[in-house]
């Protein structure tokens, strides 16, 4: 058959050229100015970690995190999500709570340990860019209601928690013991980070559904609580995190208690007579 008889279709133009011009996608200012402000404040962190004011880059750390908090909210209360947005938050994630938190403790403490100093702060910067990454790649695929080893956010509340906590009672690097103990809480959260452990996330809490009366009185005995420790407020916030990043732990060694044996095979009887 002759192709001549059919007029040709016209050329079919790529999906980013409109008009013979690169479409730019445009992407949603506000809940990206929320991480660019978490992203401030994890480098914030480290300028501060770096001019020896180690309590401010503590604080920092912290700031960052209600600053994380806030913009996936944002993004949802608003209808602004985007896959922009995720990897931006992403990367923000990893320098506020991977380069941030492992400098700070580095600063503080690490420092003056060698090569082993330098090795535990890079084993939890590496494992906070692991824990981003599988983060990443397993949306959707695990159970929501659990994470899937301790949260980078968590793992930087145990080390800024820590800085904070000692910066407050003036107790400085320079014992052997607080070294160490740097140490071994920067290993810990590092590793915890990439463990298979099971951590609640919370995300099945439906804040539009009705609660007894008696969860209202237990949230003003918090908030009084708060009231009374706001002077020494380091401490009880670093007490938060030692038992968040525990209680995964002590869920795993629950779980491993409630397994039941395998029952033993069954034993076969010979036939009358053999």
């Amino acid at each position: 058959m002759d192709r001549m008889n059919y007029p040709e279709r016209p050329p079919v133009k790529p999906k980013w050229l409109v008009g013979g011009r690169i479409r730019r996608q445009g992407i949603y200012w506000l809940p990206n100015a929320v991480t660019t402000l978490a992203l401030f404040a994890g480098f914030y962190s480290i300028v501060q970690a770096m001019n020896s004011q180690f309590g401010l880059a503590a604080v920092a750390i912290f700031v960052a995190m209600v600053f994380d908090f806030l913009d996936g909210r944002v993004a949802r209360l608003t209808r602004t999500q985007s896959a922009f947005g995720a990897e931006y938050d992403s990367l923000s994630d990893m320098v506020s709570f991977g380069a941030a938190p492992g400098l700070v403790i580095y600063e503080w403490a690490l420092k003056g340990m060698g090569q082993l100093g330098w090795v535990a702060a890079f084993v939890y910067c590496a494992c906070a860019a692991l824990r981003l990454a599988r983060f990443n790649t397993n949306i959707g695929v695990v159970d929501r209601r659990y994470f899937q080893g301790l949260p980078s956010p968590a793992a930087a509340g145990l080390i800024a928690g820590f800085v904070w906590t000692m910066a407050a009672f003036d107790v400085g690097p320079e014992s052997v013991s607080v070294r160490w103990g740097a140490w071994l809480l920067a290993m810990f959260a590092g590793l915890t980070m990439v463990t298979n452990i099971k951590f609640y996330s919370g995300k099945d809490i439906n804040l539009r559904k009705s609660v007894p009366f008696g969860v209202v009185v237990a949230i003003v005995g918090v908030v009084v609580v708060l009231f009374q420790v706001v002077d020494n407020l380091p401490l009880p916030l670093f007490a938060v995190f030692v038992v968040y990043a525990a209680s995964g732990y002590v869920m795993w060694l629950v779980g491993l208690s409630r397994r039941k044996p395998p029952a033993p095979p069954p034993v076969s009887i010979p036939p009358d007579g053999l």
